[in-house]
């Protein structure tokens, strides 16, 4: 017999494993030896109030045992199946690979940059060198932008696909069961590159390819249909080579601008759209866990607090995007003269500090001043800010930055706090940086935050620009029904570049949708 109950009870209860038994016993009735296994569906935590508790959903069985939940996918062999070239290996990318291999098609994925071990290389020099290989950093390689951004998991696309499906996926290939059941799952950028790297296994097992430092550099078209995708070798010698495929997904990511100005100068339709473009705010994570938890030190049984806001402010929003309990700002730019930061954490988020994004919206009035660049205005109006910023700093990757309560007053900052950017900061006014409407809007949104959440607004805070690459700047459309570019037959734009997908998960559901449409559309090619 099954019996679904719910628990409501302090953290350190639901920290004890035959403690949540005998309560899951007394509210059923029954003796906890009675039970024979006890499976916990939901976890989430309650800190409204100053009494935090934890809220479980369990399965409780007698004389049964459970099923195995977790779902697993059965790769089949497709060695000598048609082709389909998948541009970029981020969630996106790999989940359309693995997707492929079920329906029977062999993908051959073409990514610009490295793999993991030696994408960390890349990295190491980013941070203490400032070198930025614009093929390699923390937006390009395998895995993608999200291989170091945290691995939050936590999204509101139930109605995109099956989210399950995506978390059982990651732990079939090595992640914690815990990301099934806990309320906002997170994998840890520590923990992201091995699952990635079995991601990448399984896929070429099953006879899939993965060309790393290979950057695609144009489509072979016939009568506007895909015949082949264009690739140069990006480890030195800048060869290019032809693959032949009647179909493409492009999972490039929201940082490629390369391909967007490939598709608006050969005229493939493109169109601009709203972003949003801020900064990143850190605090001391011990602040975050007093404001959050209502106490002046954190309890064991509870994780580092995480936080989101937001506000209006003259018809903008403003909101924290990404927020990284006990995490690190990292450089992000994915080209020489820019600056652009992001946020990650380790699996344990056990870093000093707390930072999230917090940005403000945008949209066509912005982008006026670069209406000459047709489709590419919003792209060109977001690189005009990561130069500036860049700038602004040195010419070094030294970021602008600025206390928060000296922001919000428009004061210069006489020092800044120990920040965990690892090329450092420089006082800078941040409103010489970010055009007046963000600036403006950014201090009544953070205003509004430091009213709802006491002692969040404080110069123990900083702000760390740019944080200017939320989402893509373009979108590449797509035909709702076959999923595939209104202009070109094969050619199918996927993911957070193409501007269907904002996170991990909605990119991999994403990919997973576009390979079931590519599918379909090669079958359809095939009885014509």
């Amino acid at each position: 017999m099954i019996k679904s109950i719910e628990l409501v009870i302090p953290p350190e209860e639901a920290a004890d494993e035959q403690k949540v038994k005998a309560l899951a016993a007394s509210l059923s009735g029954i003796s906890p030896t009675e039970i024979s296994a006890l499976v916990i569906k939901k976890r989430s935590i309650d800190a409204r109030s100053r009494n935090i508790t934890v809220r479980l959903v369990i399965d409780l069985f007698t004389n049964e045992l459970p099923e195995p939940t977790i779902f697993t996918r059965q790769l089949q062999k497709v060695t000598n199946c048609e082709p389909v070239v998948v541009i970029g290996s981020g969630p996106a990318g790999l989940f359309a690979a693995i997707r492929l291999i079920e329906l029977g098609f062999r993908p051959v994925i073409v990514e610009r940059g490295k793999n993991v071990k030696e994408r960390r290389r890349d990295l190491a020099d980013l941070n203490k060198k400032r070198i930025v290989n614009p093929d390699s950093n923390y937006c390009f390689g395998e895995g993608g932008a999200g291989t170091y951004s945290d691995g939050k998991l936590y999204t509101r696309s139930d109605k995109r696909g099956n989210i399950k499906n995506v978390l059982d996926t990651f732990i079939q290939f090595g992640a914690s069961q815990d990301i099934a059941i806990d309320a906002h799952p997170h994998i840890g950028t520590n923990k992201l590159p091995g699952i990635i790297e079995s991601m990448r296994k399984a896929i070429e097992d099953a006879g899939g390819t993965i060309l790393f430092s290979s950057r695609f550099s144009g489509f072979v078209l016939k009568a506007k249909h895909i015949c082949g995708v264009r690739y140069k070798n990006t480890a030195g010698s800048e060869s290019e080579t032809t693959i032949q495929t009647k179909a493409v997904i492009l999972a490039t990511g929201h940082s490629a601008r390369d391909v967007f100005e490939y598709l608006h100068q050969e005229k493939i339709l493109i169109e601009a759209k709203p972003l949003a473009i801020g900064v990143r705010i850190e605090h001391p994570q011990q602040l975050i866990d007093k404001i959050q938890y209502h106490c002046d030190s954190r309890s064991m049984y509870l994780p580092p607090a995480a936080y989101g806001v937001s506000a209006q402010s003259d018809g903008r929003g403003v909101y924290s995007f990404c927020m990284c309990p006990g995490g690190i700002i990292a450089v992000a730019s994915t080209a020489p003269g820019e600056l652009v930061v992001n946020g990650w954490s380790p699996s344990k988020r056990n870093n000093p500090f707390a930072n999230s994004g917090m940005v403000v919206s945008v949209g066509e009035p912005d982008f006026a001043p670069f209406q000459k660049d047709g489709e590419l205005r919003a792209l060109r109006f977001q690189a005009s800010i990561e130069q500036k910023a860049f700038a602004s700093g040195g010419h070094d990757l030294t970021a602008p930055a600025q206390r928060m309560m000296d922001f919000i007053a428009g004061k210069n900052s006489a020092t800044l706090p120990t920040c965990s950017y690892i090329p450092g900061l420089k006082s800078v006014s941040l409103a010489d940086v970010l055009p007046k409407p963000i600036t403006a809007a950014l201090r009544e949104g953070l205003t509004q935050f430091g009213k709802k959440m006491r002692g969040y607004g404080t110069n123990e805070a900083v702000l760390v620009a740019t944080e200017s690459r939320t989402s893509s700047p373009v979108r590449i459309p797509r035909d709702k029904e076959t999923l595939m570019h209104p202009e070109i037959n094969g050619f199918f734009p996927c993911g957070e570049g193409a501007g269907y997908a904002g996170g991990i998960v909605s990119a991999a559901i994403d990919g997973e949708k576009v390979a079931v449409a590519c599918a379909t559309f090669l079958h359809h090619s095939k009885r014509n």
